[in-house]
């Protein structure tokens, strides 16, 4: 018997097979997600970094590149980040005081465009991201969404605004001397002062305590 197929059947075909092998090439070759800038169920956020597992960063050529502190600290810093975003989302949305309202929603806006950026550093070093903070981190959130009224207000500047920007700076201070990679450390360079002003900030909040007003007047 002869054969009835058609040439021009069989072509659409080849030309679907070919694009098609193409594409998963071409897919295969970026091996990063672009951030899309949104946060966990808990935040709400439009900026919390968002993890890709799965996707292949970690087998792209510049992980390799990459020293093995810079890379601890980003993962670290991702989390870190993730944590204020949330917490400040809360402090935004519960805060009984308008000052710390107000507090909460500049530390959202801060944390969460230093938190862009360390997605896009860490898509384009290879480096992938937690999915949200650590255990102890997502049992503070917890702890403080039960919270409310002056409660809410006190910890939320007592223990993110003073404590944890306390630990963050020393941290950020330590890792600009040692980090190796130079984009990396411009990120820490251009995120510290935030920092800083997010912990004066707090100390001057009536609800930051006695001890911190004191320390916050003597700094002037």
């Amino acid at each position: 018997m002869k054969n009835t197929s058609s040439p021009l059947r069989i072509l659409p075909l080849a030309v679907a097979l070919a694009f098609s092998a193409g594409a998963a090439l071409a897919q295969s070759s970026t091996g990063t997600t672009s951030p899309s800038g949104t946060g966990s169920s808990v935040t709400g956020g439009r900026a919390a970094p968002e993890a890709q597992p799965g996707t292949g960063t970690r087998n792209a050529p510049q992980a390799a590149k990459l020293d093995r502190a810079d890379r601890k600290f980003i993962q670290e810093a991702a989390e870190g980040g993730m944590f204020e975003v949330q917490a400040s989302q809360l402090a935004a949305s519960k805060a009984s005081d308008p000052a710390v309202k107000s507090y909460g929603e500049t530390l959202n806006k801060d944390h969460s465009d230093a938190n862009n950026e360390l997605v896009q550093l860490a898509n384009s070093k290879g480096v992938e991201l937690p999915a949200a903070p650590d255990r102890g981190k997502r049992r503070d959130i917890e702890k403080m969404g039960k919270l409310s009224g002056k409660e809410f207000d006190q910890h939320y500047v007592r223990e993110v605004g003073i404590k944890d920007h306390e630990k963050d700076i020393k941290k950020f201070e330590k890792a600009e001397g040692k980090v190796k990679d130079p984009e990396l450390k411009a990120w820490i360079t251009k995120t510290l002062p935030h920092l800083r002003e997010h912990l004066a900030m707090a100390e001057k909040l009536p609800e930051a305590g006695s001890k911190a007003n004191a320390a916050a007047m003597g700094n002037r």
